[in-house]
């Protein structure tokens, strides 16, 4: 899988570690900055990922900021995003086993270093169930086309 990884200057450092760890994992990561841990505004590192996941550019993101909040507020502004920001390993498994999620949104200030690299080793691993989620991820789909996003292809 293609994997777009950014975040903003507060989770510089750990966007670099999870590059590396992308990569171990056998997908390809895609660094989509910042370049620096200069400040910058999260906003625009969250945008480059969502539309990349709007347009298939990219199979999945992960996202870094100071609490991964803002990140997904952003990346779920996007059409077909479902950006979920996690905080232990099962909202890590279950928001891929129930919601497909697509963006992984984590914090820099608040968790450390094993538990970030747990995440996302069982975000990237866990399979999405289907079933009686697929039905309740085709409703969102619905309200998304409603508010104006073209329906995804199948």
């Amino acid at each position: 899988m293609k994997i777009a990884v950014a975040s903003d200057h507060r989770g510089y450092q750990v966007k670099a570690k999870i590059l590396e760890q992308v990569a171990e994992l056998g997908h390809e990561p895609l660094d989509y900055g910042p370049v620096s841990g200069e400040s910058v505004d999260y906003p625009d590192f969250a945008a480059k990922v969502a539309q990349a996941v709007t347009t298939g550019a990219i199979d999945r993101g992960i996202l870094i900021c100071g609490t991964g909040m803002g990140m997904c507020i952003v990346a779920n502004k996007f059409c077909g995003v479902r950006a979920v920001p996690c905080h232990d390993d099962l909202t890590a498994e279950m928001s891929r086993r129930h919601n497909d999620a697509n963006v992984l949104c984590l914090s820099a200030d608040l968790l450390g270093e094993r538990l970030v690299s747990r995440m996302v080793e069982i975000w990237l691993t866990t399979e999405f169930e289907g079933g009686r989620h697929a039905r309740r991820l085709e409703k969102i789909a619905m309200f998304e086309a409603q508010n104006g996003c073209p329906r995804p292809n199948p």
